[in-house]
């Protein structure tokens, strides 16, 4: 018999493991101070400037993966472009990025995912993968405290098992980072209490600016940023450069950071 390596643990005390530590943090983070939805570069990012400030972060994605579109690039070539100034974001993270032409660089995707998805972590932002967004919690003045959500896998069963009932998590605020389909904010206008423009078409050199500019919160309790900022105010859509979903995913942060101060 080969000489033992390992601890010896068994098959029982692995599964008490897993189930015991994901159920402490999902009892701990039904209350957040944050909620992203969305784990994309802009949500990574957000999430890690105020779990940095000690926030309490809660990132929900309804993926297996984190990362979003930021580990395969365009037209899935995994290469990501940045257009300065948001190479230095990069930079800070320690990921080795080129100069193609003045102005514009290039990095390994998931080069660039997993080191920004490890700086999240690092920070102390929590994530609940294979969960999808569901609905909003709302309060007085309709004002958004939290997120309902359910399993992933529930959305592809047939109709007539689906009965399943999805849970809610509070928070103080939340943050749209779903991209395109700006999920959270379009639960806001089924219930007649924003209007979205829709993203428009292709303009790089506009649409990154504008979803900075416009990153901002709109409706009391919800932040957007990212793409999302983009179909909520009808701006030219991006492509596949990253830059905007970076410095997007900072302001909101800090939009974020100066609400909950104020909430003291």
């Amino acid at each position: 018999m080969a000489e033992k390596i390992f601890s010896q643990v068994g098959e029982a005390e692995v599964t008490k493991a897993i189930v015991k530590g994901f159920l402490e943090q999902f009892y701990s983070y039904a209350n957040s101070d944050v909620i992203i939805v969305g784990a994309g570069p802009s949500g990574l990012i957000a999430g890690r400037e105020l779990a940095k400030q000690s926030v309490k972060v809660l990132i929900v994605e309804r993926n297996n993966y984190l990362g979003g579109g930021f580990w395969i690039g365009g037209y899935l070539m995994n290469k990501v472009t940045l257009r300065s100034p948001a190479e230095k974001e990069l930079q800070k993270l320690g990921v080795p990025c080129e100069e193609h032409v003045k102005g514009l660089w290039v990095a390994d995707g998931p080069h660039a995912c997993s080191k920004l998805i490890a700086s999240a972590c690092d920070a102390g932002v929590k994530f609940a993968n294979m969960t999808m967004f569901d609905d909003i919690v709302l309060r007085e003045e309709n004002r958004v405290a939290g997120v309902v959500i359910n399993w992933t896998p529930i959305s592809a069963l047939p109709r007539e098992i689906t009965c399943v009932d999805p849970i809610a998590l509070e928070s103080k605020l939340v943050i749209d980072c779903t991209g395109h389909d700006a999920c959270v904010v379009k639960k806001l206008q089924d219930r007649g209490l924003i209007k979205m423009k829709g993203f428009g078409a292709m303009w790089v050199e506009m649409s990154e600016d504008l979803v900075v500019e416009y990153t901002s919160e709109v409706h009391p309790g919800l932040i957007v940023a990212g793409m999302s900022v983009s179909t909520v105010f009808g701006l030219p859509r991006m492509g596949p450069t990253f830059g905007a979903m970076l410095l997007s995913g900072e302001k909101a942060a800090h939009i974020a950071l100066e609400k909950l101060k104020a909430m003291g």
